[in-house]
């Protein structure tokens, strides 16, 4: 078990090890020379770690963000946190090996589905594979399971689900993409899927479909075709904005004057992108072709489903503007809610960019312009509705203000809750 453990902890859930790894089998598989095994190995590890660095750094500027907002609007209410729960079923419950066990399932569940299946996609996000187990594992637990049936059903759900959400979605991905060699490994996908459906409903249509990417401005704004330059444009007023009403006791700034503080966060984000986008080129230069020889080998025709990240530079205005339309979707959710007898779920703004921002990129290329400020709504809309149902069945099982956003986790947590858990106890499991 120390093994398996120590396997899991330091190899399948550091992402960037995974995916270097399976880079290097897949050039060795090719039988390619030992300097371009070292070579493509290195380079694929690099350019994920600088796509970590990248998010590491939106990250904090979102946190940053996240708390001015909080303060300068007076929102009390519960912040998802998958992180929380999988603390709390790990030390109070006593799942951790159950957790990692079940991780190690889907994985396994994972490549064995697709094998055997026409949905050949082999699921690279660790971090996104872990809590899955978790909410498998914890609402598998309360249903009743133990042991190897609990491992056994959480693999083969969580690993149905990480063949499922890629193949779904990739008829969508290859339009924005205009290939076939990357999927998308993320479990919000249900909500990527459900702005799509909302933008193809009320976004434009035919030859009056306009992407946003293609925006035409006047001659005076041209420096706004410039990708970092228009995202600057949009956060830093939204930063100082924020930090206004959040004002100068919000956060401590040092000497610093908060509006200034405010608006090097803002430059900070924008610095982010600029480091993300770069890891993504020069991680999908290195695992595309190496992933070949996992598909010529292992799964044939395999596609890597890789992290959202990957998608933005193939349309970041859109990526922009789904992380606005989604949080202007979830403070609409955070009032509505309450007033229908469901928790009030605080907008997560890095959720809000990463999950928002790549619905966006579904949204504009389902509906354009139109489809993707409706969908975008929506979606955040959506992503708040699933938590506020969620928090009900975690106060069931003794969580308490728990809930969490990832919209694929939350509706297997939901499937457990309604329906997989009253079989159980019908058949006497």
């Amino acid at each position: 078990m120390s093994v398996i453990n120590f396997i899991i902890n330091n190899i399948l859930t550091q992402a960037a090890v995974t995916i270097a790894l399976i880079a290097m089998l897949g050039l060795i598989l090719q039988k390619k020379s030992a300097g371009q095994v070292i070579s493509g190995t290195l380079k694929t590890l690099l350019g994920f770690q600088v796509l970590s660095a990248g998010s590491s750094v939106i990250v904090t500027s979102l946190t940053y963000f996240g708390k001015i907002f909080k303060t300068g609007f007076h929102t009390q209410g519960i912040v998802p946190s998958i992180e929380a729960i999988n603390g709390q079923a790990m030390n109070d419950l006593g799942l951790g090996s159950d957790i990692a066990l079940t991780f190690l399932a889907i994985f396994i569940f994972n490549i064995i589905f697709a094998r055997i299946t026409k949905w050949k996609y082999i699921f690279l996000t660790g971090q996104a594979i872990l809590w899955m187990a978790t909410m498998t594992t914890v609402f598998g637990y309360f249903a009743g399971l133990r042991g190897f049936l609990l491992i056994l059903v959480g693999g083969i759900v969580g690993g149905a689900f990480a063949v499922a959400m890629p193949a779904i979605a990739q008829p969508i991905i290859r339009k924005v993409t205009g290939s076939n060699d990357i999927a998308l490994g993320h479990f919000c996908t249900i909500g990527y899927l459900f702005e799509a459906g909302v933008a193809k409903i009320f976004g434009e249509k035919g030859d009056k479909k306009k992407s946003i990417e293609d925006i035409e401005l006047p001659k005076a704004f041209d420096f706004l075709q410039d990708t970092y330059l228009s995202v600057m444009v949009v956060m830093v007023p939204l930063f100082i904005i924020t930090a206004i009403f959040a004002g100068p006791k919000a956060v401590d700034t040092g000497t610093q004057n908060y509006i200034m503080f405010a608006f090097m966060q803002a430059i900070q984000f924008v610095v982010g992108v600029y480091i993300l986008l770069a890891g993504v080129r020069l991680l999908l230069a290195e695992i595309v072709p190496a992933f070949r020889g996992i598909a010529m080998k292992l799964v044939p025709d395999a596609i890597p489903a890789l992290d959202c990240p990957v998608l933005f530079p193939y349309s970041p205005n859109a990526v922009i503007l789904g992380f606005i339309t989604t949080t202007i979707g979830t403070i609409i959710a955070m009032i509505i809610l309450p007033m229908l007898g469901l928790a009030m779920i605080l907008p997560g703004m890095l959720t809000n960019f990463f999950a928002g921002g790549t619905a966006g990129i579904f949204g504009n290329a389902v509906g354009g312009r139109r489809g993707a400020i409706i969908g975008g709504i929506a979606h955040g809309f959506f992503i708040t509705l699933l938590p506020a149902l969620l928090v009900t069945a975690f106060n069931q099982l003794g969580f308490v203000n728990a809930t969490a956003t990832d919209v694929d986790t939350v509706v297997v947590a939901l499937l457990y809750a309604w329906l997989f858990s009253p079989i159980f106890k019908a058949i006497g499991i």
